[in-house]
């Protein structure tokens, strides 16, 4: 069973790691009583009641924009005060949660561009000599 540092703990409750190390500290904390126990005391310490404006603003992330808005900006659709929020969100304020968001919107984007480059390529290779010469 892997042990996890508290870093590596904290950068999880925080959801900081790449996706392949957030499942294996998932499946690390749900099966080792040890782990399951530091990851309680990495929470506790991180969430210590703070009931702020400020504290709840952080944690329920109350200024990041929806994903609907982060794929709008993606695309360059929509208003152009709002994308200006969103570049500051990503670029200045750094919110990695939302850095991810947009990341994994891109790769989808990128794959479905791939799919559709696929699709047309089978369809006219499937279709190549069956119309006939010369447009007639």
């Amino acid at each position: 069973m892997p042990m996890f540092t508290r870093e590596t703990l904290d950068a999880f409750a925080r959801e900081a790691l790449p996706e392949a190390d957030m499942a294996t500290v998932e499946k690390g904390t749900r099966a080792g009583p040890v782990a399951a126990a530091l990851l309680r005391e990495v929470l506790a310490a991180a969430d210590p009641g703070d009931h702020t404006v400020g504290g709840v603003w952080r944690r329920e992330r109350l200024s990041c924009p929806s994903r609907e808005q982060l794929g709008n900006y993606l695309l360059n659709a929509g208003d152009a005060d709002l994308w200006r929020y969103v570049d500051f969100h990503l670029t200045t304020v750094g919110c990695t949660f939302c850095r991810a968001n947009l990341d994994d919107l891109r790769a989808r984007r990128d794959a479905d561009a791939r799919a559709a480059d696929d699709r047309r390529r089978q369809i006219f290779a499937s279709s190549a000599g069956l119309l006939p010469a010369g447009g007639k």
